[in-house]
């Protein structure tokens, strides 16, 4: 894979330009990223982004710490079957795989999207190994009472739905940009890294199971909310873009009240603030580790 896409005039290796190193998982190859040393971060991404997304925190921090940060099956430059368990749930238990297999304790857990319920629950499994916690724009409660998720998920379970996300791309394409607050962050050369990375039809079926996990896996996330009382010992920082269309503010309130201990960071941008507040997003994780 790595040399398909050193040939590829889309992947600039200068923007992302950490070694490749993969995990045998028991749905395919899984890539991470395995940069500096030190006390490890382990950075979960969500969809329909990769690593690729935590590469400018990976470059300052790396300096410091040991900066591990996997693309979850399906996704990034990791194997993209067409049948495999693509749920929040499955993602978890090949975390967990690969963190017992690189022995990482101590760790700095970065979550962020679809990352919050697969990093999380990995940290509800093994408190012993997570030291912080970095909350961004993400959940972990039951999604069945949200009519947005239920409106969304008739359409991912439908025909067109699944054309959309197949036979288009749609999840990259389009709503990618449209968590973005300030677009004029994602240029043309940025957004490929995300879209071209789905190069064809049997690429793209992680993203619809995913997807489709967002009210499908609505019990699980329930499940791991209850158990939050194993992680109130741990120190955690919650960053959030206020602008987010997606993970709205009202996300926020609960994270504040069930962790109320917490630092909150607010910025002034989109669902991907690692994109649009990139200098800020490290120098918060940063000072919260040192």
């Amino acid at each position: 894979m790595e040399t398909q896409l050193k040939e590829e005039n889309w992947f600039d290796k200068g923007t992302y330009p950490f070694q490749s190193n993969y995990f045998k998982t028991n749905a395919g190859d899984m890539h991470f990223v395995d940069e500096g040393e030190g006390e490890p971060i382990l950075f979960v991404h969500g969809t329909p982004v990769w690593s690729f997304l935590y590469r400018e925190q990976i470059k300052t921090l790396s300096k410091t710490n040991r900066c591990i940060a996997p693309d979850h099956i399906g996704f990034g430059l990791s194997d993209k079957l067409q049948e495999f368990n693509g749920n929040p749930k499955a993602h978890s238990g090949r975390l967990e795989a690969l963190v017992n297999h690189l022995q990482l304790e101590n760790i700095t857990l970065v979550v962020h999207d679809f990352g919050g319920p697969i990093g999380l629950s990995f940290a509800l499994r093994n408190p012993k190994k997570v030291k912080r916690i970095v909350i961004m724009n993400t959940w972990l409660w039951e999604t069945e009472s949200n009519s947005e998720v239920r409106k969304a998920d008739k359409v991912l379970n439908s025909w067109l739905g699944r054309f959309m996300y197949i036979n288009l791309n749609f999840s990259p394409k389009v709503l990618l940009k449209q968590a973005f607050y300030d677009r004029n962050k994602l240029t043309k050369a940025i957004h490929a890294h995300y879209i071209k990375v789905f190069p064809n039809r049997g690429s793209r079926h992680g993203l619809l199971k995913i997807g489709r996990a967002l009210l499908g896996s609505s019990d699980w996330y329930q499940e791991q909310w209850e158990q939050m009382d194993k992680l109130k010992d741990k120190p955690t920082l919650i960053l959030w873009g206020m602008k987010d269309t997606f993970i709205k503010p009202e996300f926020l309130k609960k994270w504040q009240q069930r962790i109320p201990e917490a630092r909150v960071v607010k910025y002034d941008c989109g669902h991907f603030l690692q994109e649009e507040r990139v200098g800020e997003v490290t120098k918060e994780i940063e000072g919260f580790i040192a």
